[in-house]
């Protein structure tokens, strides 16, 4: 189980192993199972990353296990907060790379909190180069370990509870990256957070978006994954699609119709379409009547999102009386739609916002071209 370095082993770090990896690595130690038991909950629950710390375990395994692992875990690099309580982190990892994650209130009426929402990434930068996100300018660098993306969630739970007096309610998979190119890690990491020996959330509390592959579509239908799912669509058609998403090139529409189609037949469960609204380009009354023939593919509902403006990109959050226009045709076909109104614009926290701009080198992506 000891990793190399060169010539040079080194410890293997605990947090960079799924459940059933690290009964092996138990198992391999001579250890009894339920010793995974207890090492998981203190990494997960307890946020312990020194085995001296970990008091249930015997003082030479505890020496025994500081010879050869670790728990090695992501660093807050710094934190920016919104004028409306969203809060930006920059999270530094071991090799040097660093990602964002945003935790997004709701308040009551009385100002106490409804909903502690965390937006949490799962890359390092992405591969797809959708044109109005910023995270896409990046390029890929490196996928995130299932620890990883388990850290940023348990960090700003400790915010949480320490800002508001409750644990976060909700996980969405829409940071930087996609997903469900880090299939491994996004389904590990979810399986960890809703754990009953971690933060034991549930599954119908953490949402899972994607861009649209539609192998993985099938996968978590076929493994029957229990959180759920939504779709970043953000255009009606192939034509318009084809000009801000690359990946709709080789997985166009009908391709994720048929991939949703047996989502639904083997799951049951609908989807949520996440649709940014940009101004004269996808915002049109034919646009709202070609987006309710797609939600009509399988029960679902329609997630109107305000876009946050980037920096080099042309298309612009749609004006008010646009977006008016297209509910209003989005209603009369009966498709059920919501408003999500731009939060955290001011700290860059919005959707499509997330970048590292600063010392980052350029990953690989599928876009022809990146602006700067």
């Amino acid at each position: 189980m000891m990793q190399k370095n060169g010539n040079k082993p080194s410890k293997i770090n605990l947090k960079s192993l799924s459940r059933v990896e690290l009964e092996s690595f138990c198992t391999d130690m001579g250890l009894k199972r339920f010793r995974s038991d207890q090492l998981f909950q203190w990494m997960y629950q307890k946020d312990v990353r020194n085995f001296d710390e970990m008091t249930n375990l015997s003082k030479d395994l505890r020496q025994k296990l500081s010879e050869v692992a670790e728990v090695g875990t992501i660093e807050l690099a710094s934190e920016q907060r919104s004028a409306d309580g969203t809060i930006k982190f920059l999270f530094s990892l071991h090799d040097e790379h660093r990602v964002e994650a945003v935790m997004i209130p709701d308040f009551n009426e009385d100002g106490s909190p409804n909903r502690l929402t965390i937006c949490v990434s799962s890359q390092v930068g992405c591969v797809f180069g959708c044109s109005f996100c910023a995270t896409g300018k990046m390029g890929f660098l490196r996928h995130l370990t299932p620890g990883e993306i388990v850290d940023q969630i348990i960090k700003i739970n400790q915010t949480t509870e320490e800002l508001h007096g409750r644990g976060i309610t909700n996980i969405v998979y829409m940071g930087m990256g996609e997903p469900l190119h880090n299939y491994a890690s996004v389904v590990e990491s979810a399986a960890v957070i809703t754990d009953e020996k971690s933060l034991g959330l549930s599954p119908k509390r953490i949402t899972v978006s994607t861009v649209g592959l539609t192998k993985q579509i099938k996968k978590l239908a076929e493994e029957q994954q229990p959180f759920r799912l939504a779709i970043s669509l953000h255009a009606p058609t192939d034509e318009k699609r084809d000009k801000i998403m690359p990946i709709n090139s080789s997985l166009n529409l009908a391709a994720l119709r048929e991939s949703l189609e047996y989502y639904y037949a083997q799951t049951g469960n609908g989807v949520t379409y996440e649709y940014l609204l940009f101004d004269e380009f996808n915002d049109t009354p034919a646009d709202a009547r070609n987006l309710a023939k797609i939600a009509h593919w399988i029960p679902s509902k329609v997630n109107i999102i305000m876009y946050n403006n980037v920096a080099g990109v042309t298309l612009k959050r749609a004006r008010e009386h646009r977006l008016d226009a297209f509910m209003r045709a989005l209603r009369d076909k009966d498709v059920t739609a919501t408003v999500r109104r731009s939060r955290g614009d001011d700290i860059d926290a919005g959707c499509g916002q997330l970048a590292i701009r600063e010392g980052q080198p350029k990953g690989k992506s599928i876009a022809k071209e990146l602006s700067n």
